[in-house]
């Protein structure tokens, strides 16, 4: 079984910071931990997308990961969720809001009204 194959069997924050011995603070990983385990993702597609995984042997790929799995958490000591902005929640949040439509009546509606 690969490196990629295992770690997509993992449970927990945790679990990935233990299989690839990343030291970690448990309480930065209790705040983001789906944060950091999104930006890991990140990460990995950008390498797959840049083929960086092509001709890797699984050390090689493991020691990837594990260097993803700091840069994601680097991200998240150095910030917080909410100034990242990784979820839809977050950058809406943000989001400028669009003003109230202003009512319309057409002319027609008051055709038919009449006055007291």
């Amino acid at each position: 079984m690969g490196v990629l194959d295992e770690l997509s069997r993992l449970s927990s924050a945790e679990d990935f910071f233990v299989f690839l011995e990343v030291p970690f603070d448990a309480a930065v990983v209790r705040v983001a931990r789906l944060h950091i385990l999104r930006r890991m993702g990140q990460y990995l597609r950008g390498s797959e997308v840049e083929g960086v995984f092509a001709g890797l042997d699984e050390g090689e790929i493991r020691t990837l990961c594990r260097s993803h799995l700091e840069q994601a958490y680097q991200d998240f000591v150095a910030s917080t969720p909410i100034a990242e902005r990784l979820f839809k929640v977050h950058r809406d949040a943000v989001a400028p809001k669009q003003p109230a439509p202003k009512p319309f009546v057409p002319l027609a509606a008051l055709d038919g009204a009449k006055g007291p």
